[in-house]
């Protein structure tokens, strides 16, 4: 069967380029006779692979010296515990909560130090980001704490809150290499590989030197301190080896892409191209205030749950998949990550005009 587009929000869309690639070296990797599924995490055409991909990475987001690159496990949510056991030093950490992840990574901190809320947008169903230039910030506080680009509601910070010289904490999983950014601005940067970057099951952490420490929440497990794992070089016990495999193909596909301005420059074009219809369109309608809406996640209701259901059965049944908004929101939700192509978006809003024309 033909490929269809696939709008998952995640585990989402991988290049078909990267995905051929995989395919051919599936039996054989560059004449081990092996695939990458079997070999071991300590052989050199591993070590080989993960060293590249860490290169790669670093070169694309211009990462400094002073950060130390992880590749781990337990994805995105296992990280809502570590960051806490790993960084409250004082037992206090500031969240601005504008999302389901959000919200339950801060829910998490609390079993380990006092949590204050500084900001939310639930008022309005998480659907703008909330004023962050002037945060009652805990002067006591070690972090603050922002999932940057919100998956399920389609919101994204176009400036970074104002810390007030306190660490920034960011879960970007849904907006990781989506565009360039500036690692210094952080401590922690961090995302579940899933939605823009490889299969599930991996998360890369990024994090300045000068926070990985030996005094640590007391009980926190080997596994979960960021010493143990950036001594070991992310191999302190098997890691998720052909994720990070194909993490690597992903970076080498966004280089030859152009790098992440030139991937900016693409994911505006097809942002645009849908929130252009959405917004003169007498059926649909978007979810997010204008200027904080996601390049990568794009929500929206016709307002009648019968015919939501009815648009997402019919895209299906014409090759749009996965188009179904989160269960929390419903409605529909495009995901239109790095590796959806203009074309994918063409043929959906072509669909949605369809759709609109034979239904209002």
């Amino acid at each position: 069967m033909s490929r269809v587009y696939n709008f998952s929000a995640g585990p989402a869309v991988l290049p078909e380029e990267v995905l051929q690639a995989a395919a051919d070296e599936m039996m054989d990797y560059k004449g081990t006779g092996m695939s990458v599924m079997e070999m071991s995490h300590r052989s050199k055409p591993f070590e080989e692979i993960i060293t590249e991909a860490e290169a790669d990475l670093r070169d694309l987001m211009e990462i400094p010296d002073n950060y130390k690159v992880l590749f781990l496990q337990g994805g995105a949510s296992q990280q809502f515990a570590a960051i806490p056991m790993n960084l409250m030093k004082n037992g206090v950490a500031d969240y601005i909560i504008t999302g389901q992840w959000a919200k339950k990574a801060a829910q998490e901190a609390e079993k380990y130090g006092k949590v204050n809320r500084i900001a939310s947008s639930e008022d309005k169903v998480f659907s703008y980001i909330p004023d962050c230039s002037d945060l009652p910030i805990d002067d006591n506080a070690d972090y603050v704490y922002i999932c940057e680009n919100n998956t399920i509601y389609g919101t994204k910070y176009k400036e970074l809150p104002n810390t007030k010289g306190k660490i920034l904490v960011a879960d970007v999983s849904s907006c990781f290499l989506s565009e360039p950014v500036d690692v210094t601005k952080y401590g922690v940067i961090y995302g579940g590989v899933q939605k823009n970057i490889g299969p599930a099951g991996t998360v890369i952490v990024i994090i300045r030197e000068d926070l990985i420490r030996d005094d640590v929440f007391p009980g926190t497990p080997t596994m979960l301190k960021y010493k143990t794992q950036a001594d070991a070089k992310s191999l302190y016990n098997t890691p998720p080896a052909y994720g990070i495999y194909i993490c690597g193909k992903v970076f080498k596909w966004l280089k030859k892409m152009g790098g992440l301005e030139a991937m900016k420059e693409r994911n505006e074009k097809k942002a645009k191209l849908l929130y252009d219809f959405l917004d003169q369109s007498q059926l649909f309608k978007g979810t997010v205030v204008k200027e904080d809406r996601s390049l990568m996640n794009v929500p929206f209701v016709t307002g009648n749950e019968e015919l939501d259901a009815k648009f997402v059965k019919e895209a299906k049944a014409a090759g749009l998949e996965n188009l179904k908004g989160h269960r929390t929101v419903g409605g529909m939700r495009a995901s239109i990550y790095n590796a959806m192509p203009y074309e994918g978006v063409e043929a959906l809003v072509a669909f949605m005009k369809k759709f609109e024309e034979e239904n209002l």
